[in-house]
């Protein structure tokens, strides 16, 4: 049985992005098509280990932030919080909003390709040696350098650059930061500021990509990395439903004048159906009968068009964005192409894509088996998703 995560994190991204260049706060500057802020929230809460997630970023824009998580559906994350001045004040922010973990682990928003086993790594070593820090060994001989040269060659192999994630037994970095605002100490990370009680930091190594986005030259080598792990997953759903007399007729959300239709435990959208299948076979998340469970009086007479939205999130949380639907249905009557383009505006809203994206075709079973006797009608599916979070 999998233990309950023993860490809570805070991503710190209130940073302006001055050095960078941008018009936009650093953490909304797009990585792939994705704000960075978006890319490093999705993976870290992949990381099995973190319960809960508080974001900080700049005072005005705590509402943008907060919508965009949400719209995207990134897990756990309970609280988005205004930052200060500071780095340093920024996590103090974030720390207060925290709750009680075993491990806090802290991550820079402007790291947004970092991953999920390194999140992992490092609150294990956390929370076995109280500190931890992922980072990079020097591979470089290094000069210690005095104006313009070089006094002295340091020892390379005592030698990390430290990164982000860095993870510490809750209390400890609490008193860490609390012991720093008291004595007006400002310290480039949070293990600094751990060291000055007399803690060690365990180094955690780290993966190349896990780069800090500062200037132009960052970003666009954090495009490159982005794109180069950008995966494609199609994944294939059906669905069938008798038709009954008494019931609405709803097909891709659409209601159509008829006299009978679906029968089911929601309204029955065989269309909406099919594509949410689709959806969570690309994202390997199961089926629908182990989201929405047959006969659950949760889901008696629900909207369809509002589950797919939460299928939708659900994929997008997993690190997944819908590109594109295509899918027939099967149906002897009524004639659905009038009802086409309106179907491709309800799923398209709740998919979060262009019209374009979404394809529906129509045909018969020219007279053959149930849907030819016109028994039922029945849906396929196939769903082309990207992978824009891991």
């Amino acid at each position: 049985m999998m233990s309950p995560p023993q860490a809570a994190a805070v991503i710190v991204a209130a940073g302006r992005g001055e050095r960078l260049g941008a018009t936009i706060p650093k953490a909304f500057v797009a990585v792939a098509g994705v704000p960075m802020l978006l890319h490093a929230a999705r993976r870290v809460a992949l990381s099995p280990e973190v319960g809960r997630i508080v974001v900080v970023v700049g005072a005005l824009d705590v509402d943008r932030a907060r919508v965009l998580l949400m719209q995207h559906g990134v897990r756990n994350v309970t609280a988005v919080v205004p930052g200060g001045a500071h780095r340093q004040d920024s996590v103090f922010a974030g720390l207060s909003h925290l709750g009680e973990a075993p491990v806090a682990v802290v991550h820079d928003g402007a790291r947004p390709l970092v991953p999920p086993d390194v999140v992992t790594a490092v609150i294990q070593a956390a929370a076995e040696a109280g500190a931890a820090s992922a980072g990079l060994p020097v591979r470089e001989t290094v000069k210690l350098v005095d104006g313009v040269d070089a006094r002295q060659t340091l020892d390379r192999d005592r030698l990390w650059v430290a990164h982000t994630p860095q993870a510490f037994r809750t209390a400890l970095l609490r008193e860490a930061h609390h012991r720093a605002k008291a004595e007006g100490f400002y310290g480039t990370d949070d293990a600094v500021l751990v060291e000055r009680l007399g803690y060690a930091v365990r180094m955690v190594e780290d993966s190349p990509r896990n780069l800090k986005v500062t200037v132009p030259a960052d970003l666009d080598l954090a495009e490159a990395y982005a794109r180069q792990r950008q995966m494609v997953r199609t994944g294939i759903g059906y669905d069938a439903h008798r038709l009954a007399l008494g019931r609405l007729l709803r097909v891709g959300g659409v209601e159509i004048p008829w006299p009978r239709g679906l029968a089911g435990h929601s309204d029955a959208d065989v269309l909406a159906h099919a594509i949410m299948d689709a959806l969570l076979g690309a994202a390997g998340l199961g089926d629908l009968g182990r989201h929405f469970p047959p006969g659950d009086p949760a889901f008696r007479g629900a909207d369809s068009i509002e589950l797919l939205r939460r299928v939708t999130a659900m994929a997008a949380g997993a690190g997944w964005r819908v590109v594109h639907v295509d899918s027939t249905v099967l149906a002897e009557a009524p004639r659905l192409a009038p009802y086409i383009p309106q179907m491709q505006e309800r799923l398209a809203a709740a998919l979060g894509v262009d019209c374009s994206a979404v394809n529906i075709k129509a045909t018969t079973t020219e007279g053959m088996g149930a849907i030819g006797r016109g028994e039922g009608i029945a849906a396929h599916a196939v769903a082309t998703l990207i992978n824009v979070g891991q």
